[in-house]
């Protein structure tokens, strides 16, 4: 009886050391496995997905995410190139392409990534001028994802894209911006006024050239004007007969 207990007791050792090994890796997920310490390396990159055997006690896994992740810079106090103090805030869309280097090159790849990122939005944004960073995002942007996946590649990561999300200024710069964006558009419009009443004086030239050309369209300008008035007024209203007129009332009297 002794020894039949031994070997169910083995049995149901070997049922719970067999169960315990058995690990499911999901389609997004690869596994790195160490072995007494040392990277168990393949041929085919880390483990998974699906099911994989870990050895008890002899094997130590780590699970690694390979889906895309959104990382929130956050807000970092940036000293601009023409000092003005602003608050900015991004965020980094990276993924893990190799996953051994991610676990053995760096100690949380997490957190050495936000880091990174923050110290280098520090820095490019610091060798900017405000008006640079609120007009070029786009070549920042660019700026910033070059330089991150230049230094994260030797931990196996890729980083596709930043976006800086908000800039916030200083209330006195917000007033100083909103007047010269005022005085900018009072500039556009006197401009506009302008170069209208210039084409208007222009019209009016070629009109008294025309008309010095062709007098009679005075008389036709005038008598178009009279019907005007006429229509609009019911008033009695004086006006001068022009000497042009004058003159060939008193030709035909002659005459």
């Amino acid at each position: 009886m002794f020894g039949l207990g031994i070997i169910f007791y083995i049995i149901v050792l070997g049922l719970v050391i067999l169960i315990s090994s058995i690990k499911i890796v999901k389609e997004y997920e690869r596994a790195v496995v160490f072995r007494l310490g040392r990277l168990l390396q393949s041929p085919k990159g880390p483990k998974g997905p699906g099911l994989i055997i870990v050895i008890p006690f002899i094997d130590k896994w780590v699970r690694v995410n390979l889906r895309l992740i959104a990382m929130d810079v956050p807000p970092q106090d940036v000293i601009t190139k023409d000092n003005v103090s602003v608050k900015v805030n991004a965020v980094i869309y990276f993924r893990v392409v190799e996953p051994n280097r991610a676990i053995t090159e760096v100690d949380d790849y997490l957190y050495a990534t936000s880091q990174l990122s923050q110290t280098t939005l520090r820095s490019i944004l610091g060798q900017a001028e405000l008006d640079h960073l609120l007009a070029d995002r786009e070549r920042i942007n660019e700026e910033l994802q070059n330089v991150l996946d230049k230094h994260t590649d030797p931990w196996g990561i890729k980083v596709s894209s930043v976006e800086v999300k908000h800039v916030d200024l200083p209330q006195e710069m917000q007033r100083a911006m909103a007047k010269q964006a005022e005085a900018e558009r009072e500039r556009r419009a006197k401009v506009i006024s302008a170069e209208g009443e210039f084409q208007a004086a222009a019209k009016m030239v070629d009109a008294a050239a025309l008309m010095e050309k062709h007098p009679i369209a005075v008389q036709l300008r005038y008598l178009q004007t009279l019907s005007e008035i006429a229509t609009e007024n019911n008033s009695t209203t004086l006006f001068p007969i022009p000497i042009d007129i004058l003159d060939l009332m008193l030709h035909k009297k002659k005459d």
